[in-house]
């Protein structure tokens, strides 16, 4: 019963923590937010096999690491700078229809991609109907098809 009753506080703490951190869409999140979100699990995780960590020492932890975030965001926002360099910039795969080598190369992204992104959300079946297409900062492709006449 025991565990039972952990689990459920530890699960009311977190949805706590996490409603007082504020919202974002799972579209948003950023690989610093990924690689939060796989510490704070194996956190956890660490509480319920081991005997050896706290409850407090648990919630501290997960309190501490969202805090950090949450200034992470707050400084970016002032650092555009610091922003780029955590959170990258969106790069132009296609630009009015030319396919740009280098930033598939350096992306590591093939037109395959591109295409496949292109079906999903516009519905276009060919390369040469694509006008842009644009790598996101989340990691999905936005695809811009050209004008018909």
């Amino acid at each position: 019963m025991e565990p039972i009753l952990h689990g459920a506080i530890l699960y009311f703490s977190l949805m706590l923590i996490f409603r007082v951190a504020g919202k974002r869409s799972l579209a948003q999140t950023t690989t610093f937010d990924f690689v939060l979100l796989l510490i704070i699990s194996e956190t956890v995780d660490n509480y319920f096999m081991k005997q050896d960590y706290s409850y407090v020492g648990v919630l501290s932890l997960v309190v501490t690491l969202i805090g950090l975030d949450i200034l992470l965001s707050k400084v970016k926002q002032k650092s555009p700078l610091l922003e780029r360099w955590m959170d990258d910039v969106p790069v132009i795969l296609i630009d009015q229809g030319k396919v740009l080598d280098a930033h598939l190369k350096k992306s590591r992204i093939d037109l395959s991609d591109i295409l496949e992104a292109a079906r999903t959300s516009q519905g276009i079946e060919r390369l040469d109907q694509i006008k842009y297409a644009i790598l996101e900062r989340s990691g999905t492709i936005s695809v811009v098809p050209k004008e018909q006449a």
